[in-house]
Protein backbone atom coordinates (compact mmCIF):
# COMPACT_ATOMS: atom_id res chain seq x y z
CA UNK A 1 0.00 0.00 0.00
CA UNK A 2 1.57 3.58 -1.19
CA UNK A 3 1.42 5.71 1.63
CA UNK A 4 0.04 9.30 1.35
CA UNK A 5 3.25 11.25 1.64
CA UNK A 6 5.12 9.14 -1.71
CA UNK A 7 1.10 10.34 -3.47
CA UNK A 8 1.83 13.86 -2.18
CA UNK A 9 5.41 13.63 -4.01
CA UNK A 10 4.28 11.69 -6.81
CA UNK A 11 1.39 14.70 -7.50
CA UNK A 12 3.64 18.11 -6.69
CA UNK A 13 6.57 16.56 -8.73
CA UNK A 14 5.23 14.82 -11.72
CA UNK A 15 6.64 17.20 -13.99
CA UNK A 16 9.96 17.75 -12.48
CA UNK A 17 12.68 16.63 -13.70
CA UNK A 18 13.26 12.80 -12.69
CA UNK A 19 17.31 12.93 -12.72
CA UNK A 20 16.73 15.85 -10.51
CA UNK A 21 14.71 14.56 -8.26
CA UNK A 22 16.32 11.30 -7.67
CA UNK A 23 19.17 13.02 -5.79
CA UNK A 24 16.92 14.88 -2.94
CA UNK A 25 15.77 11.33 -1.54
CA UNK A 26 17.26 12.10 1.76
CA UNK A 27 14.84 15.11 2.33
CA UNK A 28 11.76 13.22 2.19
CA UNK A 29 12.71 9.90 4.01
CA UNK A 30 8.90 9.17 4.45
CA UNK A 31 8.88 9.09 0.47
CA UNK A 32 9.05 5.55 -1.37
CA UNK A 33 11.35 7.16 -3.91
CA UNK A 34 11.83 4.54 -5.92
CA UNK A 35 8.32 4.12 -6.99
CA UNK A 36 7.72 7.82 -6.72
CA UNK A 37 10.14 8.66 -9.50
CA UNK A 38 8.83 5.21 -11.39
CA UNK A 39 5.16 6.73 -11.78
CA UNK A 40 6.52 10.22 -12.37
CA UNK A 41 9.18 9.12 -15.54
CA UNK A 42 6.21 7.13 -16.58
CA UNK A 43 3.46 9.54 -16.71
CA UNK A 44 5.91 11.62 -18.74
CA UNK A 45 6.17 9.14 -20.99
CA UNK A 46 2.15 8.46 -20.89
CA UNK A 47 1.66 12.51 -21.80
CA UNK A 48 2.98 11.84 -25.29
CA UNK A 49 2.22 8.20 -25.81
CA UNK A 50 -1.04 7.28 -23.99
CA UNK A 51 -2.13 10.93 -23.79
CA UNK A 52 -6.05 9.82 -22.81
CA UNK A 53 -4.39 7.21 -20.13
CA UNK A 54 -2.29 10.45 -19.02
CA UNK A 55 -5.28 11.97 -17.86
CA UNK A 56 -6.64 9.56 -15.21
CA UNK A 57 -5.16 10.54 -12.10
CA UNK A 58 -4.97 7.39 -10.33
CA UNK A 59 -3.60 4.95 -13.38
CA UNK A 60 -0.32 3.57 -12.22
CA UNK A 61 2.32 2.91 -14.71
CA UNK A 62 5.17 -0.23 -14.49
CA UNK A 63 8.67 0.12 -14.90
CA UNK A 64 10.70 1.72 -17.92
CA UNK A 65 10.76 -1.25 -19.79
CA UNK A 66 7.13 -2.13 -19.84
CA UNK A 67 6.58 1.76 -20.95
CA UNK A 68 9.10 1.76 -24.04
CA UNK A 69 7.65 -1.62 -25.19
CA UNK A 70 3.81 -1.16 -24.69
CA UNK A 71 2.03 0.68 -28.15
CA UNK A 72 0.97 4.04 -28.58
CA UNK A 73 -2.77 5.41 -28.08
CA UNK A 74 -2.08 6.02 -31.84
CA UNK A 75 -1.45 2.85 -33.13
CA UNK A 76 -3.66 0.34 -29.94
CA UNK A 77 -6.80 2.67 -31.69
CA UNK A 78 -5.90 1.66 -35.02
CA UNK A 79 -5.89 -2.10 -33.85
CA UNK A 80 -8.94 -1.49 -32.24
CA UNK A 81 -10.27 -0.18 -35.60
CA UNK A 82 -9.44 -3.43 -37.37
CA UNK A 83 -10.46 -5.69 -34.42
CA UNK A 84 -14.40 -4.82 -34.54
CA UNK A 85 -16.81 -5.95 -32.45
CA UNK A 86 -17.53 -9.42 -31.27
CA UNK A 87 -18.21 -11.26 -27.86
CA UNK A 88 -15.09 -12.45 -26.79
CA UNK A 89 -11.73 -11.55 -27.41
CA UNK A 90 -8.35 -13.13 -26.09
CA UNK A 91 -4.56 -11.47 -25.41
CA UNK A 92 -2.55 -13.99 -25.44
CA UNK A 93 0.74 -11.25 -24.85
CA UNK A 94 -1.14 -8.34 -22.92
CA UNK A 95 1.98 -6.85 -21.49
CA UNK A 96 1.29 -3.43 -19.68
CA UNK A 97 -2.11 -4.36 -21.60
CA UNK A 98 -2.80 -1.01 -23.56
CA UNK A 99 -3.81 -2.93 -27.01
CA UNK A 100 -6.07 -5.12 -25.09
CA UNK A 101 -7.82 -2.43 -23.67
CA UNK A 102 -9.36 -0.21 -26.96
CA UNK A 103 -9.26 -3.94 -28.62
CA UNK A 104 -11.57 -4.97 -25.61
CA UNK A 105 -13.97 -1.60 -26.07
CA UNK A 106 -15.77 -3.42 -28.91
CA UNK A 107 -16.46 -6.89 -27.69
CA UNK A 108 -18.76 -8.19 -24.75
CA UNK A 109 -16.01 -10.06 -22.88
CA UNK A 110 -12.19 -9.96 -22.66
CA UNK A 111 -9.18 -12.12 -21.39
CA UNK A 112 -6.03 -10.89 -21.44
CA UNK A 113 -2.79 -13.01 -20.08
CA UNK A 114 0.55 -12.12 -18.58
CA UNK A 115 3.30 -13.98 -17.18
CA UNK A 116 4.82 -11.41 -14.95
CA UNK A 117 2.69 -10.77 -11.16
CA UNK A 118 3.84 -7.32 -10.86
CA UNK A 119 2.40 -6.07 -14.71
CA UNK A 120 -0.99 -8.20 -13.92
CA UNK A 121 -1.52 -6.40 -10.64
CA UNK A 122 -1.16 -3.05 -12.03
CA UNK A 123 -3.11 -3.57 -15.42
CA UNK A 124 -6.17 -5.33 -13.22
CA UNK A 125 -5.97 -2.37 -11.29
CA UNK A 126 -5.96 0.01 -14.38
CA UNK A 127 -8.78 -1.45 -15.97
CA UNK A 128 -10.91 -1.00 -13.03
CA UNK A 129 -10.00 2.52 -13.14
CA UNK A 130 -10.77 2.69 -16.87
CA UNK A 131 -14.17 0.88 -16.54
CA UNK A 132 -13.22 -1.80 -18.43
CA UNK A 133 -15.33 -4.35 -15.96
CA UNK A 134 -15.56 -6.74 -18.95
CA UNK A 135 -12.02 -7.33 -19.35
CA UNK A 136 -10.69 -10.63 -17.03
CA UNK A 137 -6.83 -10.88 -16.12
CA UNK A 138 -4.97 -13.93 -15.98
CA UNK A 139 -1.42 -13.90 -14.73
CA UNK A 140 0.31 -17.30 -16.09
CA UNK A 141 1.53 -18.02 -19.90
CA UNK A 142 -0.41 -17.15 -22.62
CA UNK A 143 0.35 -20.41 -24.50
CA UNK A 144 -0.66 -22.65 -22.02
CA UNK A 145 -4.03 -20.63 -21.66
CA UNK A 146 -4.48 -20.98 -25.64
CA UNK A 147 -4.16 -24.56 -25.32
CA UNK A 148 -7.28 -24.67 -23.01
CA UNK A 149 -9.53 -22.04 -23.68
CA UNK A 150 -12.85 -21.71 -25.34
CA UNK A 151 -13.07 -20.57 -29.16
CA UNK A 152 -13.34 -17.01 -29.41
CA UNK A 153 -14.12 -14.51 -32.20
CA UNK A 154 -10.39 -12.88 -32.11
CA UNK A 155 -6.99 -13.42 -30.47
CA UNK A 156 -4.02 -11.19 -30.80
CA UNK A 157 -1.01 -12.30 -29.98
CA UNK A 158 2.45 -10.21 -29.71
CA UNK A 159 5.53 -11.92 -29.16
CA UNK A 160 8.35 -10.76 -27.55
CA UNK A 161 11.41 -9.94 -29.65
CA UNK A 162 13.89 -10.26 -27.51
CA UNK A 163 16.13 -13.40 -26.94
CA UNK A 164 17.77 -14.48 -24.06
CA UNK A 165 20.01 -12.54 -23.23
CA UNK A 166 18.20 -9.52 -23.82
CA UNK A 167 19.18 -8.69 -27.68
CA UNK A 168 16.41 -7.51 -30.19
CA UNK A 169 14.97 -10.50 -32.52
CA UNK A 170 12.97 -9.92 -35.71
CA UNK A 171 11.99 -13.27 -37.30
CA UNK A 172 9.10 -15.18 -36.54
CA UNK A 173 10.17 -18.51 -35.80
CA UNK A 174 13.15 -16.51 -33.78
CA UNK A 175 10.60 -14.54 -31.22
CA UNK A 176 8.19 -15.64 -28.62
CA UNK A 177 6.34 -17.65 -28.76
CA UNK A 178 6.70 -19.07 -32.23
CA UNK A 179 3.74 -18.09 -33.92
CA UNK A 180 4.75 -20.60 -36.72
CA UNK A 181 4.69 -23.38 -34.94
CA UNK A 182 1.10 -22.46 -33.41
CA UNK A 183 -0.28 -21.13 -36.30
CA UNK A 184 -3.07 -24.03 -36.80
CA UNK A 185 -3.98 -24.04 -33.15
CA UNK A 186 -4.43 -20.62 -32.93
CA UNK A 187 -6.73 -20.68 -35.85
CA UNK A 188 -8.30 -23.09 -34.42
CA UNK A 189 -9.20 -21.07 -31.60
CA UNK A 190 -10.08 -17.91 -33.20
CA UNK A 191 -12.07 -16.56 -36.07
CA UNK A 192 -9.57 -14.22 -36.70
CA UNK A 193 -6.09 -13.85 -35.29
CA UNK A 194 -4.28 -10.54 -35.57
CA UNK A 195 -0.40 -11.29 -34.93
CA UNK A 196 1.84 -7.92 -34.35
CA UNK A 197 5.57 -8.07 -35.82
CA UNK A 198 8.06 -6.10 -36.39
CA UNK A 199 7.95 -3.13 -38.45
CA UNK A 200 11.86 -4.32 -39.64
CA UNK A 201 10.28 -7.66 -41.22
CA UNK A 202 10.15 -8.29 -44.80
CA UNK A 203 5.63 -8.25 -44.98
CA UNK A 204 5.68 -10.76 -48.31
CA UNK A 205 8.26 -13.40 -46.45
CA UNK A 206 5.95 -13.28 -43.63
CA UNK A 207 2.72 -13.79 -45.46
CA UNK A 208 4.34 -16.91 -47.28
CA UNK A 209 5.54 -17.97 -44.19
CA UNK A 210 2.22 -18.21 -42.63
CA UNK A 211 0.26 -18.74 -45.77
CA UNK A 212 -3.45 -17.98 -43.98
CA UNK A 213 -2.64 -13.79 -43.82
CA UNK A 214 -5.99 -11.73 -45.57
CA UNK A 215 -4.94 -8.66 -44.70
CA UNK A 216 -1.22 -6.81 -44.10
CA UNK A 217 -1.53 -3.14 -42.45
CA UNK A 218 1.99 -1.21 -42.05
CA UNK A 219 1.24 1.03 -39.60
CA UNK A 220 3.62 4.49 -39.34
CA UNK A 221 2.63 7.62 -36.99
CA UNK A 222 4.12 10.87 -37.73
CA UNK A 223 5.66 9.19 -41.02
CA UNK A 224 7.76 6.28 -38.74
CA UNK A 225 6.93 3.30 -39.21
CA UNK A 226 6.05 1.80 -36.41
CA UNK A 227 4.10 -2.16 -36.83
CA UNK A 228 3.17 -4.95 -38.93
CA UNK A 229 0.37 -6.56 -38.27
CA UNK A 230 -1.02 -9.37 -40.21
CA UNK A 231 -4.60 -10.77 -39.80
CA UNK A 232 -5.47 -14.36 -40.46
CA UNK A 233 -7.98 -16.69 -40.65
CA UNK A 234 -9.12 -20.09 -41.80
CA UNK A 235 -11.51 -18.26 -44.60
CA UNK A 236 -9.49 -17.90 -48.35
CA UNK A 237 -9.94 -13.96 -48.90
CA UNK A 238 -7.66 -12.11 -51.27
CA UNK A 239 -4.94 -10.31 -49.28
CA UNK A 240 -5.45 -6.84 -49.17
CA UNK A 241 -2.39 -4.62 -47.51
CA UNK A 242 -3.08 -1.79 -46.13
CA UNK A 243 -0.58 1.49 -45.48
CA UNK A 244 -1.23 3.61 -42.96
CA UNK A 245 -0.10 6.89 -42.24
CA UNK A 246 -1.68 8.67 -38.83
CA UNK A 247 -5.24 9.33 -41.15
CA UNK A 248 -3.72 8.10 -44.25
CA UNK A 249 -4.63 4.93 -45.41
CA UNK A 250 -3.57 3.72 -48.92
CA UNK A 251 -4.64 0.34 -49.88
CA UNK A 252 -4.01 -2.74 -52.52
CA UNK A 253 -4.19 -6.07 -53.48
CA UNK A 254 -1.09 -7.91 -54.29
CA UNK A 255 -2.76 -10.10 -56.82
CA UNK A 256 -4.13 -7.31 -59.18
CA UNK A 257 -0.81 -4.85 -58.77
CA UNK A 258 0.77 -4.33 -62.45
CA UNK A 259 4.13 -4.45 -60.79
CA UNK A 260 6.44 -1.14 -61.49
CA UNK A 261 7.12 -0.15 -64.90
CA UNK A 262 9.49 2.93 -65.55
CA UNK A 263 7.08 5.68 -67.47
CA UNK A 264 8.85 8.33 -69.75
CA UNK A 265 9.21 10.73 -67.01
CA UNK A 266 8.03 14.28 -68.68
CA UNK A 267 10.43 16.82 -69.99
CA UNK A 268 8.70 19.52 -67.47
CA UNK A 269 6.54 19.02 -64.18
CA UNK A 270 5.46 20.97 -61.58
CA UNK A 271 5.07 18.91 -58.54
CA UNK A 272 7.42 16.21 -56.32
CA UNK A 273 5.60 13.56 -54.62
CA UNK A 274 7.61 11.88 -51.71
CA UNK A 275 5.93 8.40 -50.79
CA UNK A 276 5.11 8.42 -47.01
CA UNK A 277 7.16 5.69 -44.56
CA UNK A 278 3.79 2.71 -44.83
CA UNK A 279 4.47 3.21 -48.89
CA UNK A 280 8.14 2.60 -48.46
CA UNK A 281 8.18 0.03 -46.33
CA UNK A 282 5.26 -1.78 -48.67
CA UNK A 283 7.47 -1.60 -52.16
CA UNK A 284 3.83 -0.79 -53.78
CA UNK A 285 5.43 1.88 -56.25
CA UNK A 286 3.72 0.70 -59.47
CA UNK A 287 0.27 0.06 -58.03
CA UNK A 288 1.08 4.07 -56.62
CA UNK A 289 2.38 5.41 -60.04
CA UNK A 290 -1.07 3.86 -61.77
CA UNK A 291 -3.64 4.90 -59.37
CA UNK A 292 -2.22 8.78 -59.31
CA UNK A 293 -0.87 8.82 -62.65
CA UNK A 294 2.45 10.44 -62.28
CA UNK A 295 5.79 9.21 -63.29
CA UNK A 296 8.42 7.86 -60.93
CA UNK A 297 11.51 9.80 -61.86
CA UNK A 298 13.82 6.33 -62.15
CA UNK A 299 12.88 2.78 -60.60
CA UNK A 300 15.53 3.10 -57.51
CA UNK A 301 14.32 6.67 -56.82
CA UNK A 302 10.94 6.29 -55.27
CA UNK A 303 10.11 9.36 -56.39
CA UNK A 304 7.26 11.02 -58.19
CA UNK A 305 6.22 13.90 -60.67
CA UNK A 306 3.39 15.17 -62.26
CA UNK A 307 2.00 17.97 -64.11
CA UNK A 308 -1.02 17.80 -62.19
CA UNK A 309 -1.46 18.25 -58.23
CA UNK A 310 -2.56 14.85 -56.59
CA UNK A 311 -5.00 15.24 -53.89
CA UNK A 312 -5.10 12.34 -51.48
CA UNK A 313 -1.43 11.27 -52.20
CA UNK A 314 0.33 9.33 -49.06
CA UNK A 315 2.87 11.29 -48.56
CA UNK A 316 4.59 15.45 -48.80
CA UNK A 317 4.22 17.25 -52.04
CA UNK A 318 6.28 19.84 -53.25
CA UNK A 319 6.20 22.64 -56.06
CA UNK A 320 9.48 22.18 -58.27
CA UNK A 321 10.85 25.25 -58.56
CA UNK A 322 14.01 23.79 -60.84
CA UNK A 323 15.58 20.71 -61.52
CA UNK A 324 19.42 21.23 -62.52
CA UNK A 325 22.58 18.45 -62.71
CA UNK A 326 25.71 18.72 -60.97
CA UNK A 327 27.47 21.26 -63.64
CA UNK A 328 28.85 23.87 -61.82
CA UNK A 329 27.64 26.61 -63.08
CA UNK A 330 24.51 25.24 -63.34
CA UNK A 331 24.48 25.10 -59.56
CA UNK A 332 26.05 28.83 -59.33
CA UNK A 333 23.10 30.01 -61.33
CA UNK A 334 20.23 28.17 -59.48
CA UNK A 335 21.09 28.58 -56.00
CA UNK A 336 22.34 32.08 -56.14
CA UNK A 337 20.72 33.81 -52.90
CA UNK A 338 19.83 30.65 -51.47
CA UNK A 339 21.65 30.43 -48.22
CA UNK A 340 20.12 27.54 -46.49
CA UNK A 341 17.94 24.19 -47.67
CA UNK A 342 16.42 21.28 -46.51
CA UNK A 343 18.53 18.39 -48.54
CA UNK A 344 17.27 14.63 -48.99
CA UNK A 345 19.39 12.03 -51.06
CA UNK A 346 17.46 9.59 -52.65
CA UNK A 347 19.78 6.78 -54.76
CA UNK A 348 21.96 9.58 -55.17
CA UNK A 349 26.47 8.71 -54.52
CA UNK A 350 26.42 11.41 -52.08
CA UNK A 351 25.78 12.16 -48.71
CA UNK A 352 23.41 14.85 -47.19
CA UNK A 353 26.75 15.71 -45.20
CA UNK A 354 28.48 15.74 -48.14
CA UNK A 355 26.45 17.28 -50.35
CA UNK A 356 25.33 20.27 -48.51
CA UNK A 357 29.83 20.75 -47.91
CA UNK A 358 29.54 21.06 -51.78
CA UNK A 359 26.86 23.11 -52.13
CA UNK A 360 27.97 25.14 -48.81
CA UNK A 361 24.33 25.78 -48.04
CA UNK A 362 23.39 25.69 -44.25
CA UNK A 363 20.51 23.67 -42.89
CA UNK A 364 16.71 24.80 -43.21
CA UNK A 365 14.61 27.55 -44.19
CA UNK A 366 11.61 27.11 -47.13
CA UNK A 367 13.84 25.70 -49.89
CA UNK A 368 13.89 21.85 -50.33
CA UNK A 369 16.48 20.17 -52.18
CA UNK A 370 15.88 16.44 -53.24
CA UNK A 371 19.18 14.94 -55.11
CA UNK A 372 18.30 11.75 -56.81
CA UNK A 373 18.91 9.65 -60.29
CA UNK A 374 16.40 10.44 -62.87
CA UNK A 375 15.58 7.81 -65.34
CA UNK A 376 18.08 8.67 -69.10
CA UNK A 377 19.31 12.03 -66.91
CA UNK A 378 21.68 10.98 -64.33
CA UNK A 379 22.04 12.67 -61.24
CA UNK A 380 19.92 15.42 -60.61
CA UNK A 381 19.05 18.32 -57.93
CA UNK A 382 15.18 19.18 -57.57
CA UNK A 383 15.05 22.89 -55.95
CA UNK A 384 11.38 22.89 -54.50
CA UNK A 385 9.37 24.17 -51.65
CA UNK A 386 6.21 23.27 -50.03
Amino acid sequence: MTNQATLDFIQQHRTDDVRRLALQGAKHPEVDLHYALEQIAGWQKARTKLPSWSACESLVYPPHLSMEQCSSEATATYKAQIAGQGRLFVDLTAGFGVDAAFIAQGFQQAVIIEQQENLCAIVAENYKRLGLSQVEVFCGDGIEYLHSMEHADLIFIDPARRDEHGGRTYGIADCTPNVLELREELLAKADRVILKLSPMLDWRKAVDDLRKVNEVHIVSVENECKELLLVMSETAKPLQVFCVNDDEVFAFSPALSQGFSQLPVPSSFRFLYVPNASIMKAGCFGELAERFLMAPLDRNSHLFVSDDEAPGFPGRCFYVDKMISMNKRELKEALAGIRQANIAVRNFPLSVAALRKRLKLQDGGDTYIFATTVADRGHQLLICHK
